[in-house]
């Protein structure tokens, strides 16, 4: 299965792709839109939106985890990554992918063992995880990584009743149905 990560921004947006096969965990490509605090929002938000189809045509991904808002107190800033967001999930949904949001405590622990883990944390660990030998050229890409790691983690340790369906769930465990 191969996963796009996004760690969306208003200024930077990182991307990385990995694929998981088994329980090994590899990454196939990341990168980053980057806008300049200049431009105005609908163009920052056009050239993050054109980076990320273009990662998803070149690389055609299963499956986009996206990284919740952090709020804060600027509720300025809260709406604009809001908006990075909403961008970020619509490239992935225009390509028929779906989308899982994990909270950045939730990925910094999946990933360090720690959920109040510093970026630079972050970084380490997902150079050891996907044996890089040189850092991504941005932390915003790294936390893009460990996003899409997190949810191959996730889905890798989603638990499996060996039914394809309910009614055979029910018809193998008559006792765990409440009777009326």
């Amino acid at each position: 299965m191969i996963i796009l990560g996004i760690d969306p921004g208003t200024l930077v947006t990182g991307y990385g792709v990995v694929e998981r096969k088994g329980s090994a965990v590899r990454m196939i490509a990341c990168g980053m839109a980057r806008s300049a605090q200049t431009d105005p929002m609908p163009k920052r938000l056009k050239a993050m939106y054109d980076v990320l189809c273009a990662a998803i045509e070149r690389w055609h991904p299963d499956e986009a985890a996206i990284e919740t808002a952090f709020y804060g107190k600027n509720i300025q800033s809260s709406l604009k990554i809001g908006q990075a967001r909403g961008v970020a999930m619509l490239a992935a949904v225009n390509h028929g992918m779906p989308v899982a949001e994990y909270a950045p405590r939730e990925i910094k622990r999946a990933v360090t063992g720690n959920g109040a883990a510093t970026k630079e944390q972050v970084q380490f660990m997902i150079m050891k995880m996907l044996a890089l030998t040189a850092p991504p050229d941005a932390l915003d890409i790294s936390d893009a990584l460990a996003t899409a790691v997190t949810h191959a983690f996730r889905i890798t340790a989603a638990p499996r009743s060996g039914h394809a369906d309910w009614k055979s769930f029910i018809a193998a465990h008559p006792e765990r149905v409440l009777s009326q």
